[in-house]
């Protein structure tokens, strides 16, 4: 067994043999690219950092685990965040990539699309298409554990993105790799609506927010983002087809919830004892809706630059 292990080795060094180096790696448990999962320190970094997204939390690291422990996953792992801005669905796909690749979003086996950057024109969406397909297809086939980011979807042209839908599925084939391996990510602000409504009537209503479950909000945010015209999923084959494995909301956060993350940054800075700057950025904020005013309508989006102010 050592002989042949060696014999493996020397073959796939062999500068010649690159190609079935991919192909070994492709298709082997034991040579994933670069991936390291650290799973208890996602699991410990979206506790600590992301403040009130208890339903984000809860989805994302059992999702995720749950996925990981399955050597041979029938489908790729495929999540949808949804909220407002600032309230962590960038801050929690850059854990992904921190706990998973130990980079963030540097590392070559983690791409990001941002539809103002790289889908600028909707006329050119079906050139943007083809070119979608051959780059996901050729980064697959490359790293079979690659994760792809897509951020800003209620940007995306419509009708681009459904292109991904032979990856997302059960049933098709990449050539040379294991394409069931990959993870896709989707950040949207679309569906916010439903998810702020239901925050604002649970908060009305007395009850505590942790008492928000997916099941309240699952279909509503399916159903908001396929029949928005202005949603890069507008009518789409995946969501029909039902290929994302969990939609993710990312409730409005409170003014409590802005003031833990001021207080992170001050600490970042070492001013932690800067309790005057919490409070004062905290008060500064606007909190919607008229009557009542709980929630924040930037969330944390906002809070560096009000530090500067108040420092």
């Amino acid at each position: 067994m050592v002989l042949v292990r060696c014999a493996l080795f020397l073959f796939l060094c062999n500068p010649v043999c690159a190609v079935f180096q991919k192909l070994y790696c492709a298709i082997s448990e034991s040579c994933d690219c670069d991936f390291r999962p650290r799973i208890r320190d996602l699991e410990w970094d979206l506790y600590k950092n992301v403040y009130g997204q208890h339903l984000a939390q809860d989805i994302v690291s059992e999702a995720v685990a749950s996925f990981l422990q399955n050597k041979s996953p029938d489908r790729p792992l495929v999540l949808s965040f949804h909220g407002s801005s600032g309230t962590g669905k960038t801050l929690v796909s850059s854990m992904l990539g921190t706990h998973l690749y130990g980079s963030a979003m540097s590392s070559p086996f983690i791409h990001q699309f941002v539809p103002t950057l790289h889908f600028p024109v909707p006329q050119r969406v079906n050139e943007y298409r083809e070119e979608l397909k051959l780059w996901v297809q050729g980064n697959l086939t490359e790293c079979a554990r690659s994760i792809f980011l897509f951020d800003e979807m209620e940007k995306m042209p419509s009708g681009l993105i459904d292109v991904l839908e032979p990856f997302l599925g059960p049933s098709h084939v990449v050539f040379r790799t294991n394409y069931r391996k990959a993870i896709y990510v989707f950040i949207s602000t679309t569906g916010e609506e439903v998810i702020n409504r239901l925050s604002v009537e649970n908060r009305r209503a007395g009850r505590d927010r942790e008492e928000i479950r997916l099941s309240d909000l699952q279909d509503d945010i399916a159903q908001s983002v396929y029949n928005n015209t202005s949603s890069g999923f507008f009518h789409s084959s995946i969501i029909q087809q039902k290929l994302i494995t969990r939609f993710v909301p990312f409730l409005p956060l409170s003014r409590r919830h802005v003031e833990r993350c001021v207080r992170s940054q001050l600490c970042q800075l070492d001013r932690c004892g800067r309790s005057d700057v919490v409070e004062a950025v905290g008060g500064d904020m606007v909190y919607t809706p008229a009557p009542g005013q709980y929630f924040s309508t930037t969330g944390c989006k906002a809070v560096s630059a009000k530090i500067n102010i108040f420092l």
